[in-house]
């Protein structure tokens, strides 16, 4: 007799299982949640954004990308930091690096100039690849910011 997982019923995205070991090819992904804290200022159609970014666990993640998204376009030719590069009008990627269970990976700087110098951009930031591991808490790890052209910080 072959014993192997059985799936009971389904509910949502979530699965009851009965069974002994798991069937051949079958791996449950790691799981992992990502935040990132930080802040936001503009001036003078530049935008700088500092960022801390954090994994709550349970399990380590080797690396991360995060999309830094402006509701404005961003003007031609930035001078981005090396994790970081333009993946669209709007859009930069960053990667974290290794971010240790329950730990902080470094901070990372972004600035960027603005096409034009409007009043107001708003940031949204989300993860792209979590390296693998299954985040189900997204209340920390994508943020929406509004930032005027003030100068002030703007705290995320």
């Amino acid at each position: 007799m072959r014993m192997g997982m059985r799936v009971l019923g389904v509910v949502g995205s979530g699965a009851f299982l009965l069974g002994g070991a798991a069937a051949p090819g079958f791996a449950l992904a790691p799981e992992a949640d990502l935040a990132y804290h930080g802040y936001v200022s503009m001036a003078a159609g530049s935008v700088d954004v500092r960022f801390t970014p954090q994994n709550h666990g349970p399990t380590a993640v080797s690396d991360a990308t995060l999309r830094l998204r402006w509701s404005a376009p961003l003007a031609d030719g930035q001078r981005l930091p090396k994790q970081c590069a333009r993946s669209g009008e709007r859009t930069v990627v960053c990667r974290t690096g290794a971010l240790a269970a329950d730990g902080l990976g470094e901070e990372i700087g972004v600035t960027v100039r603005l096409a034009g110098v409007p009043s107001e951009v708003t940031l949204e930031i989300d993860t792209v690849w979590g390296g693998g591991a299954v985040d189900r808490n997204h209340a920390n790890d994508r943020q929406r910011v509004l930032a005027l052209d003030t100068g002030d910080s703007y705290v995320f």
